[in-house]
C-alpha cells in the first residue's frame, strides 16, 4: 500500500515541541510517511543544536537547511527566512508531499505556507487564530499564515471565531486543543533528587522556578533591561531558578550577556537547550514559571502552577486564572511574586483547568489527517464578504 507523504517544517525547539506528539502518532501509522525539513536554530550550537533531539526521537529528516543568520539584527530574521525559502522550494517539489504541516508564527511557518500555496500542495496550519497585542511581528505573520493555509487545526474556540472573522470558512477549521499539552499526559516525570543529580546540582534547588524570557522586535533595545529586572528580583529573594537561553530574535545578545554574568551564582542553573524529558520534568517540578513564554500561558495550567508574565509579550492572549500579568519594573515583578505566594492564589492555581485542552489533541489531529480528503480544501475560492 502506498503511504501518504507528510512533510513538516521546524526551525526552533519550541515549535518542534508544539507538534512532536503528533509526529509520534504519524510515525506509528503504517499508512503514513513523515519527513521533516529542519532549519534555523535547530542547527545552531549557540541555541543547543536541537536537531539532535529530533534525531533522537527517530524522525526522518528530509533535509537540514542551515538558514539562521545569527546577527541579532532586525534584518536577520527575514534574511534567514529567505534562505530557507530559496533552499526548500526544490526539496519540497522533489519530495512531492500530499500535505505540509507547520505551526505558529515564525519565519519557517510563512515559508511553508508560501511553498504550499505556490506548489499547489495542501497545508495544515496549527495554532492559528490566536492573537496577541504586543506589537510583535509574529502576530500578523500568524494571521498571514492562516490566510495561506488550506486547513486550520486550532487550540481554542476563540481561535476558530477569530479565523472566521478573518474570512476563513468554518469547514476548514477544526478545534482540537493544544497538541503541546499531550506530552504532559505521557511523560514520566523525574523526581527533584533525580533532576539535581542529572544536572550535578549539589546544594539547594529543593524548590525552584522556571524562567523563560524572549525579546520582541519592537522592544529589542530594552528587552535586556526587563530580563535583568527579573533576574535581580529572583536573586534578591534567593529563589532557585532554571533559566533558559532566549530565542533567536533581535535583542537576544544582551540577554545572553546578562545570563553569562550570572554563571556561578548558586541561585541559577542556566541552560541553552534541554532534552524534552528533562525540560518537562523541570517544568512540572517548578513551583511557578516566570518570564514571557507561551508555555506559561498555555501549558502551566496543565500541571498546574502559577505563571508570572512580565511585560507586553503574550498580552491579549487568553489565559486561565493561574496567570498574573505584570509590567517590567522590579517593584511590579516583586509584587507579582508576592501575590502568587499567597494561599488564595495558590488555591486558585491548584484548582485551575486548562482551557487549551485535555492532552488528546494529537489523537484528534491524526484522525483528521487519516480521514480528510486534503484536495477538497486546496482551492480557496471563498469570498471573505460571504463567510
Amino acid at each position: 500500500m502506498k503511504k501518504r507523504r507528510i512533510l513538516a517544517f521546524t526551525s526552533i525547539r519550541s515549535d518542534y515541541d508544539l507538534l512532536s506528539p503528533l509526529f509520534n502518532l504519524i510515525q506509528k501509522d503504517s499508512s503514513l510517511e513523515l519527513k521533516i525539513i529542519v532549519s534555523g536554530a535547530h542547527l545552531s550550537k549557540t541555541y543547543g543544536y536541537s536537531i539532535s533531539q529530533i534525531e533522537k526521537d527517530g524522525f526522518q529528516v528530509l533535509c537540514s537547511i542551515e538558514s539562521l543568520i545569527d546577527s541579532d539584527s532586525k534584518k536577520s530574521r527575514i534574511k534567514s527566512g529567505s534562505i530557507l525559502l530559496q533552499n526548500a522550494i526544490d526539496i519540497v517539489d522533489f519530495y512531492k508531499p500530499e500535505i505540509i504541516l507547520f505551526s505558529g508564527d515564525r519565519e519557517d511557518a510563512i515559508v511553508a505556507a508560501l511553498i504550499g500555496s505556490y506548489l499547489f500542495i495542501p497545508t495544515i496550519h496549527f495554532y492559528g487564530g490566536d492573537h496577541v497585542i504586543d506589537g510583535n511581528v509574529d502576530n500578523p505573520i500568524r494571521h498571514a499564515c492562516s490566510k495561506l493555509a488550506s486547513l486550520h487545526f486550532v487550540s481554542h474556540e476563540l481561535h476558530k471565531k477569530r479565523l472566521i472573522k478573518l474570512g476563513e470558512s468554518p469547514n476548514r477549521i477544526f478545534v482540537i486543543g493544544s497538541i503541546a499539552l499531550d506530552k504532559f499526559v505521557s511523560i514520566k516525570v523525574h523526581s527533584i533528587n533525580v533532576i539535581k543529580k542529572h544536572f550535578e546540582i549539589a546544594n539547594g534547588f529543593n524548590d525552584f522556578c522556571l524562567l523563560i524570557f524572549h525579546p520582541i522586535i519592537n522592544e529589542s533595545d530594552v528587552a535586556y533591561l526587563h530580563f535583568k529586572n527579573i533576574m535581580e528580583v529572583l536573586d534578591e529573594n534567593h529563589i532557585n531558578t532554571f533559566v533558559s537561553f532566549p530565542n533567536t530574535d533581535p535583542g537576544n545578545r544582551k540577554i545572553i550577556d546578562i545570563l553569562n554574568s550570572y554563571r556561578g551564582n548558586k541561585n541559577f542553573f542556566i541552560y541553552r537547550n534541554l532534552d524534552r524529558d528533562w525540560f518537562l520534568s523541570v517544568f512540572r517540578r517548578s513551583s511557578f514559571i516566570i518570564g514571557n513564554s507561551s508555555a506559561g500561558i498555555m501549558e502551566a495550567a496543565s500541571i498546574p502552577i502559577p505563571t508570572i508574565n512580565v511585560g507586553s509579550r503574550q498580552i491579549g492572549r487568553f489565559a486561565d486564572h493561574n496567570v498574573i500579568f505584570c509590567s517590567t519594573g522590579k517593584k511590579d515583578i516583586a509584587s507579582a511574586l508576592k501575590k502568587i505566594r499567597t494561599p488564595e492564589f495558590q488555591s486558585t492555581s491548584s484548582s485551575v483547568k486548562n482551557s487549551y485542552g485535555d492532552g488528546t489533541a494529537s489523537k484528534k489531529a491524526l484522525k483528521l489527517i487519516q480521514n480528510l480528503n486534503f484536495n477538497n480544501f486546496l482551492m480557496k475560492k471563498e469570498d471573505p464578504l460571504n463567510v
